[in-house]
């Protein structure tokens, strides 16, 4: 038996948006949000971005797996083989070169984060279409996000404030990386916009500033001071452009 009473839970507002919700519980959800306007907005930004989500990716998702990826096929090859298919898959979308904008004025070649930069954008299409459970760890717990990002990853992990291009924190996650722990943040904008950051020990020390595309999502990546950054969101390299270089900004200002 439910108390209409109750106050609407945030897990129950995702619920609701997901079709998830108790039959017996929906009415009071409804109820609460005729009251609350706040609540009523943020469920019908989540239900446009849903909706986004779900015309974007949902055709990839019915689409058959290719021959090539099947699972017999790449067992049956050896495991340097298949790195050496990805990272040529790599330098053909990286082909559109750099922003011409270089951090701390080095430059090195594309290959040094071919793998790195792969590892991001998995990453970024992973979690950018999750609802419910983007991120591990949420913004309201910024400081201890931060903390254990960089304790695990062993460096001075940055969560750069980037309201000034729009976005706000969502939160964060650990992944592992190419070579060592990495630290996964993500970024949205009021109209669903996600952007994520995912950083982690880079062999290269300085690096220029690049651009990539990979099946309709963009990457700027680079290296500062032994840290490898990818910042991955929509294929629009003025927009990725111009959140990097306040990511760069942030990080610099603040010791790496």
């Amino acid at each position: 038996m439910t108390e209409p009473h109750i106050p609407v839970t945030e897990d129950e507002l995702h619920a609701y948006v997901d079709n998830e919700l108790p039959a017996e519980r929906r009415g009071d959800v409804e109820a609460w949000l005729a009251a609350h306007p706040d609540d009523a907005e943020r469920v019908q930004s989540w239900r446009t971005m849903a909706d986004a989500l779900h015309a974007r990716y949902d055709s990839v998702a019915d689409e058959a797996v290719p021959k090539r990826l099947e699972l017999e096929r790449l067992v049956r090859q050896p495991r340097r083989w298949v790195y050496g298919a990805i990272a040529a898959t790599l330098v053909a979308f990286v082909a559109g070169g750099g922003t011409g904008w270089v951090a701390r004025g080095a430059a090195a070649t594309p290959s040094a984060f071919q793998n790195f930069t792969l590892d991001a954008l998995d990453a970024h299409r992973l979690y950018v279409v999750e609802v419910r459970h983007p991120v591990e760890v949420a913004a309201s717990d910024r400081d201890h996000l931060v903390q254990w990002l960089s304790k695990r990853c062993g460096y001075d992990v940055k969560a750069p404030v980037l309201e000034g291009t729009g976005l706000k924190l969502v939160g964060g996650r650990l992944l592992p990386g190419p070579e060592a722990p990495a630290a996964f943040l993500m970024y949205e904008s009021p109209n669903g916009e996600r952007f994520t950051l995912y950083t982690s020990r880079a062999d290269t020390d300085t690096t220029q500033m690049r651009y990539a595309t990979s099946e309709g999502d963009g990457a700027m990546y680079w290296a500062d001071r032994g840290v490898g950054y990818v910042l991955s969101g929509p294929a629009d390299k003025d927009r990725l452009n111009q959140v990097a270089r306040m990511v760069y900004d942030k990080t610099d200002k603040n010791g790496g």
